[in-house]
């Protein structure tokens, strides 16, 4: 490789939690040399309005997925057991964020 060819940053993943919310979203992917700058570029990029309350990154090479031709082998066989579904269960009045 020529030396004057620069690497490209690593590109990262970002998922922001809104103020309202209880889980993070992924909002999008941006390219940062390392993690500190990646959460404040993910903050100027994905939190102008601040929306957000917390923000995460992860390393898009660090994202283990699984394949979507394995979609049967995954998921289908949780169609045959109804009972884990969470309409078999009554939640309490003092859980009202579910």
């Amino acid at each position: 490789m020529n030396d004057s060819i620069k690497k490209e940053w690593p590109l990262w993943e970002v998922f922001v939690r809104s103020k309202a919310g209880l889980d993070h979203k992924h909002c999008g992917s941006l390219h940062a040399a390392d993690a500190k700058m990646a959460i404040q570029m993910a903050r100027d990029v994905y939190t102008r309005r601040q929306e957000g309350c917390s923000v995460w990154v992860v390393q898009s090479e660090q994202i283990v997925a699984s394949d979507p031709g394995d979609k049967d082998m995954y998921f289908d066989p949780a169609e045959d057991k109804v009972y884990r579904h969470p309409t078999f269960f009554q939640l309490p009045k003092e859980v009202d964020h579910m």
